[in-house]
């Protein structure tokens, strides 16, 4: 079995991959029962405080990656379930008075406090639980820094305030705030935060015989599996557990370059600004939490539903596969906010478990094959758009070049978006990433982002270098609506 860097990622890893071996065997149904106690083999707990806990805990978890909810009382529309079971083990109380205290004098944690949550002991400040309201202001009161902020990893990582925690100390996602960007499926140290698979919808989809299955695949898995595996063995492998054939979301990003360069250029000319469209988490931050530039946002489509349009075009009534590492890329595809949009999703990890299911080592297929420029593929990294939108510019000869804010990260995207709502924005464009890195950094990718960087500055060293117009010459989207 493939080893991810952590506990909670092989666990979760493990179940993916025993739902997918069932599935594809036709056994899911009689043996899914068994994989609780497959995982957890023993009578000594390895994680929790007891086997039973933990069978509980794969129990849910293996629920998720059959597409249901964690449990039969969880109703939510979220595409992010929080795992009852297993989310607990972070500290309830936010603020803790640590040994730091000095019990002064001047008490200013307890007169700052306008709960009356925190009396003075011989032992030092105590902070009631039952009283306090986590405002913080004892914390910042405190000249010795004696009051720590025990913030919860699944709060302290979500960009947009959409984790609350309920009265039974079980973490909650708040549905109009949440923009699916996956932060805290990867900041959990529980694994008690994931994201809802549709592995069985696509294996169905492969087992039909009357349809053509294709997969689009994100930029962001060059790199993922060493320097020696690029597109070309990724579509080899892929086509050897049942899809039709394989294509670059890269492709569909040099067709995206082209459309949003010319609609640049001409908000350009009449002084208006523009955002990208390509991370629908940035577009869906824009949307719950700055309704106010909703229409600055780019009405160019995202590569993968560019080149999901096309694959329909040239193959009416085809099923299209999106893989990738974002898990935001699931929720534009099952919302149906665009359509002509993927009809399926996956994440790196899905395919892989698919994979090895099948019996397939990807690390044997180093096919080449490159169907997008380098600059569509450069899309996966941070900073890549601006660069093809930089060269689109250049090859249409446009007369001024754009300015061009690129942020990496949701803080980043905060601040430009903030500035962009205020009308104090100087440059044309924002290119907004909600990962730090890029989709590279994803929170479904296999390896960490400054592996995959390097390992992808080696696979492109070869590459053919050709410009983004004469790589679209070899593929016609003549016909394909390129607009949201």
């Amino acid at each position: 079995m493939f080893e991810f860097n952590s506990d909670t990622r092989n666990l979760k890893y493990q179940v993916l991959l025993e739902v997918a071996t069932l599935a594809f065997a036709s056994q899911l149904e009689e043996k899914v029962e068994e994989i609780p106690y497959k995982i957890i083999n023993t009578d000594v707990p390895h994680f929790r405080c007891c086997v039973y806990k933990e069978r509980e805990i794969i129990r849910e978890r293996t629920r998720v990656a059959m597409g249901q909810e964690p449990t039969p009382s969880c109703h939510s529309n979220n595409l992010v379930k929080v795992l009852p079971a297993a989310c607990e083990g972070c500290p309830i109380s936010r603020f803790h008075v640590t040994d730091n205290c000095q019990k002064c004098l001047a008490r200013k944690c307890e007169k700052a406090c306008p709960f009356g949550a925190i009396t003075m002991t011989g032992r030092g400040a105590y902070i009631d639980p039952a009283k306090c309201k986590e405002c913080g202001r004892c914390a910042s009161a405190c000249p010795y820094n004696a009051i720590a902020d025990l913030i919860r990893p699944c709060k302290r990582s979500c960009p947009t305030g959409a984790i609350s925690i309920g009265e039974n100390h079980v973490a909650t996602i708040l549905e109009d705030r949440c923009i699916r960007c996956g932060a805290c499926v990867a900041a959990c140290p529980f694994g008690a935060i994931a994201d809802t698979s549709w592995m069985l919808d696509v294996i169905e989809a492969l087992r039909n015989p009357k349809k053509k299955v294709f997969a689009v695949v994100a930029p962001a898995v060059e790199g993922q599996f060493g320097t020696a595996i690029g597109f070309g063995g990724i579509r080899r492998a892929l086509c050897d557990i049942g899809f039709d054939d394989v294509w670059e979301a890269a492709l569909g990003a040099d067709a995206v370059t082209t459309h949003e360069a010319a609609e640049l250029k001409m908000n350009m000319e009449i002084g208006d600004k523009m955002t990208s469209s390509c991370c629908p988490a940035f577009v869906s931050m824009i949307q719950k939490h700055f309704p106010n530039i909703v229409d600055k946002i780019s009405s160019t489509v995202s590569p993968m539903v560019a080149t999901a349009r096309y694959l329909k075009h040239c193959h009416p009534g085809c099923t299209v596969v999106f893989i990738g590492p974002c898990i935001a890329k699931k929720s534009e595809v099952f919302e149906n906010s665009v359509e002509g949009s993927a009809d399926l999703a996956l994440t790196f990890e899905e395919m892989l478990a698919m994979l090895e299911a099948k019996g397939i080592d990807i690390q044997s297929y180093k096919e080449k094959d490159q169907q997008a420029s380098v600059y569509g593929k450069g899309f996966a990294q941070a900073g890549g758009l601006t660069g093809a939108i930089t060269k689109a510019f250049q090859e249409q000869n446009y007369p001024v070049m754009p300015t061009v804010r690129q942020c990496p990260g949701a803080e980043e995207c905060k601040k430009a978006l903030t500035l962009l709502n205020l009308g104090k924005l100087p440059e044309d464009f924002i290119e907004g990433m909600m990962c730090p890195q890029g989709c590279v950094s994803g929170p479904s990718g296999i390896l960490p982002s400054k592996d995959v960087i390097r390992n992808r500055q080696k696979l492109y060293a070869d590459l053919d270098r050709k410009d983004i117009a004469q790589n679209l010459q070899d593929h016609d989207f003549t016909g394909v609506s390129l607009e949201r």
